[in-house]
């Protein structure tokens, strides 16, 4: 379902970072999103959007990699579509770097399919889209969060911890980085490109579940209503939900 509040809050991301209360006890039940998954006819292809064989990129959640997202790419090319993985490695660097090389997957793909790209990015990987598609809104057709927080890190205080323990990671090993490296106050081309809205001529479709047990749900929406939908379940198991299955099919058909 869209959201249908009348005060939905500006699509501005935040520089500042903020721990959020959210019950991370609930990603426990992570397991019954993918076992939904696989009992749904929506995984089999069944009764959904038909793709048209244009290039869409899953990316990556924070920590994670191109390796749990399997699932929904094999899928993606059961339905018709041209999928890739983001090879950015694990997303856990420079957010520069990292956007630095899933625009290179981007570019790829364009020149291999001769269309633009669709981006789907899970969490931060979200995040790396909408930089990726503000930095090249010529070869990027339209993108996809799932959980996602675009307006402003408001994560459980263990994932901000987290990210503190990867920001003092890079300032080790790339001694010559920006100070303000890995926060909202780094001015590199691709925490620059969020503070910018996504191009209007790109579509953003929002997906985020008022239980996530990880990030904010509302630092996840658009400013746009009727491009945001609510889905029951888990943060990490946006990757694996039926319903957001389903959902992505829609969005890419243009529905």
């Amino acid at each position: 379902m869209s959201t249908s509040s009348k005060s939905a809050p500006s699509n501005t991301f935040h520089k500042d970072q903020k721990a959020a209360a959210r019950p991370i006890w609930r990603e426990y039940f992570v397991g019954l999103d993918w076992m939904a998954l696989r009992a749904s006819p929506v995984y089999y292809g069944m009764g959904i959007e038909r793709g048209d064989a244009s290039a869409v990129i899953a990316i990556p959640g924070f920590m994670g990699t191109d390796l749990y997202l399997q699932e929904l790419y094999w899928w993606l090319r059961r339905i018709g579509y041209r999928p890739y993985l983001s090879r950015i490695g694990r997303n856990a660097d420079c957010l520069d770097l990292l956007v630095d090389r899933l625009l290179d997957t981007t570019e790829k793909a364009y020149s291999e399919t001769g269309r633009m790209v669709h981006l789907v990015g899970h969490s931060l990987g979200g995040i790396l889209a909408l930089s990726a598609a503000s930095l090249r809104p010529d070869i990027v057709a339209s993108v996809i969060t799932l959980g996602s927080p675009f307006r402003g890190i408001r994560s459980h205080p263990m994932v901000i911890e987290m990210g503190k323990m990867v920001r003092e990671r890079i300032a080790r090993a790339h001694d010559r980085r920006k100070p303000a490296c890995y926060t909202g106050y780094c001015d590199c081309d691709a925490v620059s490109a969020l503070h910018t809205p996504c191009p209007r001529t790109i579509p953003h479709t929002a997906i985020y579940t008022k239980s996530d047990g990880i990030v904010d749900w509302r630092a996840c929406i658009n400013e746009d209503l009727e491009t945001n939908f609510e889905v029951a379940g888990t943060h990490v198991g946006l990757a694996f939900n039926p319903s957001v299955y389903e959902l992505i099919a829609n969005r890419l058909a243009g529905k």
